[in-house]
């Protein structure tokens, strides 16, 4: 999805998903229609709970490393995504957290989002007198000469150095 079409996006889905609870509340009824909300609301909580955050921190450190989050992580991130849809009420959102449960669906998603994966990692560990750098960044070597500066007295922090 374009970053320009987000602020659409964003103002539609509340839209939609109130023309939604009224199409499923003329059909099923006002409380089987909170009925359903709630019994998504729970079972999100619950998948969530099982796979935990724990997911999303391993995907994390494998990015930090420098390694691309592979298949059998990216599964269960998307349970977790599954998940956090439908604790957010509304059909919309939990059919499409619904779809996410489809391993099909789910091997289309890896396909699409695996291309658009970049990880920036580090050529060394830092520490001390060891030189690390990111990559396709510029490097500039200054010698102290370079960027310290006498205060001068005209400065009203002048008189605040000598403290």
């Amino acid at each position: 999805m374009r970053l320009s079409m987000l602020p659409g996006f964003l103002l539609l889905l509340p839209l939609a998903e109130i023309a939604g609870f009224v199409v499923v509340g003329k059909a099923i009824g006002l409380w089987a229609t909170l009925a359903l909300v709630i019994l998504g609301f729970f079972v999100g909580l619950a998948i969530l709970r099982q796979q935990g955050i724990g997911i999303l921190r391993r995907m994390s450190a494998e990015g930090r490393s420098g390694v691309v989050p592979g298949r059998d992580l990216l599964r269960p991130a998307m349970l977790v995504i599954a998940s956090i849809l439908l604790i957010i009420p509304g059909f919309i959102t939990d059919l499409i957290a619904l779809l996410l449960f489809i391993p099909f669906v789910r091997d289309r998603a890896w396909q699409y989002v695996s291309g658009r994966f970049v990880v920036v990692g580090r050529t060394a560990t830092a520490g001390p007198g060891t030189q690390h750098s990111r990559s396709g960044a510029n490097v500039v070597d200054l010698d102290e000469g370079d960027y310290r500066r006498e205060p001068s007295g005209q400065s009203p922090w002048s008189k605040h150095l000598g403290d």
